[in-house]
């Protein structure tokens, strides 16, 4: 009996602070971060190398915050140490569960991470270590959706799996008209042109044009990380090896 094989080998998880929240308005979920870090230790435990990027919408939204007053380019830096928050209760249920972690961050804090050097996370990886890429990209008017992006194409990962808190890709917004219909594929072309608002247009450019696969799933579907690697019908895929951009 031939035994199955996964379809990836190094894979950049983005995981959005919403979903960290649970079933709660605001803040980390503890058995959220828990139920995360069993997700991660299954595919782990496969050999499959796994970075992260966290985001930190459950803790400050940048962008929000600089509509209610705050200058925009402070917001932006007060919501990447937001996601610094995130990553590293993420690598404190990780450790609590056996998985060797280490956390980069692009804002030097050389007291809680490492600087991000790209080498480093690769080897990082290498040795079966999970990685986590905490403060975005360091820059302010760049989201965490552009940070996964440029991360995954750093490290040379095979895929983008978005977890949130949705199943996949929809025409609009399935929790204000229920009737909106999902794509099991769409072109990046296609989320581009109908304004979808899977990742920030930046993130999905720059996946398009180093054709790399986004998968989209809901990060509560149980198992669905480990599906995903094996290939299985899971989310949504965006690009991919039939896309026509």
């Amino acid at each position: 009996m031939e035994i199955e094989q996964p379809k990836y080998k190094r894979v950049l998880v983005k995981i959005s602070g919403e979903a960290l929240m649970g079933d709660g308005d605001y803040g980390i979920s503890a058995s959220t971060v828990i139920y995360t870090a069993y997700e991660v230790k299954e595919v782990f435990e496969l050999g499959i190398q796994i970075a992260i990027v966290i985001g930190g919408g459950n803790i400050f939204r940048g962008v929000e915050a600089s509509v209610k007053g705050i200058e925009r380019t402070t917001a932006d830096y007060m919501g990447m140490l937001a996601t610094v928050i995130n990553a590293l209760a993420l690598q404190n249920a990780l450790e609590n569960v056996g998985v060797p972690t280490r956390v980069q961050s692009a804002i030097e804090m050389r007291e809680l991470a490492e600087p991000f050097i790209r080498r480093k996370a690769v080897r990082h990886l290498e040795k079966g270590r999970v990685v986590i890429f905490a403060a975005g990209t360091g820059n302010p008017y760049f989201t965490t959706d552009t940070a996964a992006a440029l991360r995954a194409m750093e490290i040379e990962a095979d895929v983008i799996m978005k977890a949130t808190k949705v199943d996949g890709v929809y025409t609009e917004d399935p929790v204000k008209n229920p009737n909106a219909g999902k794509f099991d594929t769409i072109s990046y072309k296609e989320v581009l042109s109908r304004g979808l608002t899977v990742m920030d247009s930046t993130a999905i450019t720059l996946c398009m044009d180093n054709k790399l696969p986004i998968i989209v799933f809901d990060l509560k579907n149980k198992g669905a990380v480990r599906k995903a690697i094996f290939g299985k019908k899971i989310g949504s895929l965006v690009g991919g090896q039939n896309s026509d951009g």
